[in-house]
């Protein structure tokens, strides 16, 4: 079977409007709920929901290829440049902070042109070493001579998934995305024009690594146009985490045959409608956390304490799995047990903390939210 760029055609991409209506619908209709209830939002609980999600998009896009981040470090980094308090968070991480600027510059700054030198600034931020793990790759360019193929299985055994365009056509590629991507923002849906400017960019492949997350930069950059919103308040990525091996799965069968595209477009716009779905859930813990502060406002709490319901309250309403214990209050800030016991039957004494079932080292407790 031939790859899509091997179509005479290529890339006029074709789809058929009657199957995506519906789910289009659908979509347009969260959207428009969800961005009500942020804007009934105050400045501050905006400005929480959107760190919740950006902490939540760095780690996840990130994870989809099989990096994983330090959540601590993404928290801090992303807290920094919210203007959120960062005290006592872990120092920068070069990795981490790069593809930090890639979020936010392809959000922040979307009103802004696309063009090669950045898309080759934001590959080059992704990998600030020059290396992909231990292997060299070239960075702020397009890549080399080499095949590019998407693998796996063991060596002799390999299945070739998907192979992109041959390095001599990526220049010419690479201009004539950037050209249709400025004409379809005029033309084309906005939420199908990300959709498609994933799979675009993705089966040219233009780099030696980075391809998916910069592919899923652009669909966020193509949101922020089609919202005119530089906040993002749901996280694309997250839910593409969620279904990993239906994501690939899609991208791999619609990389080959026809340029029609009706079934990728069904499956991404069905994915954004549930990233939506799941933003609900994040502000409103994030409203949740607001309401127990503002409860606890008066409440004189030592260092360690505060310290210790950040972390409860970051997991939200039952996230905290197992409960909170003595041996967890000290791991967390280095206090003696004796001095853990006593803030926790503090925190008890102020109705800050419930007990679970449970007595002596086997209590656990979870934090009182407001009903």
């Amino acid at each position: 079977m031939s790859y899509i760029w091997q179509q005479k055609n290529w890339p006029n991409f074709i789809w058929q409007n009657d199957k995506l209506i519906n789910i289009l619908s659908k979509a347009r209709l969260a959207q428009g709920k969800l961005l009500s209830k942020v804007g009934a939002l105050g400045l501050e609980l905006s400005k929480e929901s959107r760190f919740e999600i950006l902490v939540e998009e760095t780690i996840k896009t990130a994870a989809i290829e099989g990096h994983k981040l330090d959540p601590d470090a993404v928290r801090s980094s992303v807290a920094r440049r919210l203007g959120l308090p960062a005290a006592g968070m872990k120092s920068q991480d070069r990795n981490v902070e790069g593809l930090i600027d890639v979020i936010l510059d392809a959000t922040g700054r979307y009103k802004k042109p696309l063009t090669i030198r950045r898309l080759w600034s934001w590959q080059a931020a992704l990998f600030p070493t020059g290396y992909s793990g231990l292997r060299k790759i070239k960075v702020g360019a397009w890549r080399g001579k080499e095949p590019m193929q998407i693998v796996s299985g063991p060596i002799g055994r390999e299945k070739v998934h998907f192979e992109a365009p041959p390095s001599d056509r990526v220049a010419p590629e690479m201009k004539t995305f950037i050209d249709w991507w400025q004409m379809e923002a005029k033309d084309t849906d906005g939420l199908i024009r990300a959709g498609i400017a994933h799979l675009y960019f993705v089966t040219i492949h233009p780099f030696e690594d980075g391809n998916g997350r910069i592919a899923r930069a652009i669909s966020e950059m193509a949101l922020a146009q089609d919202e005119n919103l530089s906040q993002r308040y749901y996280s694309l990525s997250a839910r593409i985490m969620k279904e990993r091996e239906a994501y690939y799965d899609i991208l791999e069968r619609s990389g080959k045959g026809k340029l029609d595209i009706s079934e990728w477009l069904i499956w991404f716009l069905s994915c954004f409608l549930r990233a939506l779905e799941d933003s609900e859930t994040t502000i409103s813990k994030v409203l949740k956390i607001a309401e127990f502060w503002q409860r606890h406002r008066q409440t004189v709490l030592n260092k360690n304490q505060r310290k210790v319901i950040d972390r409860l309250t970051e997991a939200g309403p039952g996230g905290f799995m197992g409960g909170l214990t003595t041996r967890k209050y000290t791991a967390m800030t280095g206090a003696s047990r004796a001095t853990a016991y006593r803030d926790i039957s503090d925190l008890i004494a102020k109705n800050i903390l419930t007990q679970n079932k449970g007595k002596g080292r086997s209590a656990s407790y979870n934090l009182v939210f407001p009903d």
